[in-house]
């Protein structure tokens, strides 16, 4: 102790002092600057102008102008478009169906292209003095274009006659009376369209309800699909009924041909469930949203199957108890000919079919099929399909069907 006493005493004191006091210093002003300075890795966001005093923090507006809105920059644009754009790609695409007229035209000139029956048959008739054997010829056409034996042997007598007064071997003026003679067979006036009337019950408008019938392998879902495009084209809303509960894969075909159009498919989670209750809940969730028409797509069955042609009368009657059935239309395949009429036959008894829907029209050599079953039910035609593309499905129209089948000149 008398040691450190007697160093302090000492110079070499004083220089050791302030040695430690200025080490002392540097350390306390190293830990002073450290807490000050911010981390690099925090961003501080810039803080919002204050405005001097007097100013308002609102724009002002004069009498009568608008206020001036500030312009976006390139940055502020590209910034602000990236969430619409996102937005935009999650939502399913909605299309725009063809309109009517257009495919109308465009599935005639379709049928134009092929005319075989009628240069078969105008070939034979402009030979001049014709045969038995010329006219054996010409029905034989008739029938493998499935006219049917009644509708051809109509249309033989007619044609035998006006070819013996005319007497004529003009090609121009034996198309012009084959034509006139088809299209009387055809029947241009026939009401062809569909009765999208909607009923009024207890002050209630409800919709008009379509119920699509067929055997397997016609068609039908892609039809009841087609058939709400040419709906959604003409602004009518659609709701669809996917009462096809046997066939597993149906009610998703059925959605997204819905989804395509923005059109919403009522359907049952459970595989095999009473198709009557799911068109039941179709009308009735038709009648609530108010829609304009109800599309009920059904399973595909046999004519020769009668429990199935029962539950279809079924499927009909529970429909009605919450809106009448405007139209129930069958489904042919117009490639399956003369046994395409035992199918409408049976399908007629059970429902009371309206109307007919031929697909697979895309070529007028079977086309005589429209005559027959025409003849047989005594319900028009009124639609057709002629390919596979989604608006391949037109009204008939029985002019174009038979200038199709003549040819042009």
């Amino acid at each position: 102790m008398d040691a450190f006493v007697s160093f302090l005493q000492t110079p070499w004191a004083v220089v050791v002092g302030l040695v430690l006091a200025v080490l002392v210093g540097l350390v306390i002003r190293l830990v002073v600057s450290s807490r000050q300075r911010p981390s690099e890795d925090v961003s501080v966001p810039a803080q919002p102008q204050v405005p001097a005093t007097g100013e308002s923090t609102t724009p002002t507006q004069a009498d009568g102008e608008s206020p001036e809105r500030p312009r976006a920059g390139p940055e502020a644009s590209e910034e602000s478009a990236a969430p619409a754009e996102a937005e935009i790609t999650a939502e399913p695409a909605v299309e725009r169906p063809e309109p009517v007229r257009g495919r109308m035209e465009r599935l005639r000139e379709r049928l134009a292209s092929s005319g075989a029956l009628g240069r078969a048959i105008l070939g034979v008739l402009s030979r001049g003095q014709l045969s038995a054997a010329d006219w054996e010829e010409i029905e034989e056409s008739l029938l493998i274009a499935d006219l049917g034996l009644e509708a051809t042997d109509s249309l033989m007598e007619a044609l035998k006659r006006r070819v013996a007064v005319e007497s004529t071997t003009d090609e121009a003026r034996i198309r012009e009376i084959l034509r006139e003679e088809l299209l009387a067979l055809v029947g241009p006036d026939m009401d062809r369209s569909l009765d999208l009337t909607r009923p009024e019950a207890d002050g209630t408008s409800k919709p008009a309800v379509v119920l699509m019938v067929g055997v397997n392998g016609t068609g039908k879902t892609t039809t009841v699909g087609k058939l709400a495009r040419i709906l959604v084209a003409e602004d009518k809303s659609v709701l669809l009924g996917a009462a096809d509960t046997f066939r597993a894969a149906a009610a998703d075909q059925l959605a997204t041909w819905g989804e395509r159009v923005g059109v919403d498919v009522v359907r049952s989670d459970r595989e095999g469930a009473d198709p009557a209750s799911v068109a039941f809940e179709t009308v009735r969730e038709g009648i609530a949203r108010d829609v304009d028409v109800v599309l009920v797509d059904t399973a595909g069955r046999l004519q020769n199957k009668s429990t199935l042609m029962d539950e279809l009368g079924k499927i009909k009657r529970v429909m009605e108890k919450q809106a009448p059935v405007s139209e129930v239309l069958l489904v042919l395949d117009a490639t399956t000919g003369q046994n395409g009429m035992k199918q409408a036959e049976v399908f007629a008894q059970a429902t009371g079919v309206t109307g007919i829907v031929l697909t697979k029209l895309d070529g007028s050599a079977k086309g005589g099929i429209v005559v027959s079953v025409q003849r047989a039910l005594g319900v028009p035609v009124k639609f057709v399909g002629l390919g596979e593309g989604a608006d391949d499905l037109a009204p008939f129209d029985p002019q174009g069907f038979v200038d199709a089948i003549v040819g042009r000149a």
